[in-house]
């Protein structure tokens, strides 16, 4: 069976940027056998800590798209992310804008393999951990990978951000 269009666009964007996994193996795509919508079904699915999990959350920042990369363990603070950007506000992004901007849905939003790059902020809190757990494009697909991967995969920025 053919993987799902934005699993194949994920995988490809892995294996353009050279992405690794925890062990320094190249990252692959993994499909789990049911959709997990949020981090604690996705650390529970995949026997891991809620903290390992990277949430991909699309937030409105005057129109453009902002990625953040969070902790499963944090609630993101957009007011400290908006006044650490100069933004005046940050709001959470409908299904629509977040479809428009990445080509994924709510809950398979992943780090990369978007229609074009995204201004992206990644959680210190990731660093804590050896291996993180990314969406895969779709609700049932994620992706071993790390911090420090995951700022050089998405050129993002690291910062405090629950």
């Amino acid at each position: 069976m053919q993987p799902h269009p934005n699993v194949r666009a994920v995988q490809d964007a892995l294996e353009n940027a050279g992405g690794r996994d925890g062990s320094g193996a190249p990252s692959r795509v993994r499909i789990l056998p049911e959709a997990v919508h949020t981090a604690a079904a996705a650390a529970a699915a995949l026997g891991v800590e809620v903290g390992q999990i990277a949430n991909s959350l699309i937030f409105d920042a005057g129109g453009e798209p902002l990625l953040v990369l969070t902790s499963g363990a944090h609630r993101v603070d957009t007011a400290r992310v908006a006044a650490g950007l100069g933004l005046t506000a940050l709001t959470r992004a409908t299904p629509e804008f977040v479809r428009e901007h990445t080509g994924q849905p709510i809950g398979g939003v992943a780090p990369l393999g978007h229609p074009k790059p995204i201004r992206t902020l990644i959680d210190t809190a990731l660093a804590d951990h050896p291996e993180i757990w990314a969406a895969g494009g779709v609700p049932r697909a994620v992706f071993p990978t790390t911090s420090a991967e995951l700022l050089r995969i998405t050129a993002g920025s690291i910062a405090e951000v629950a």
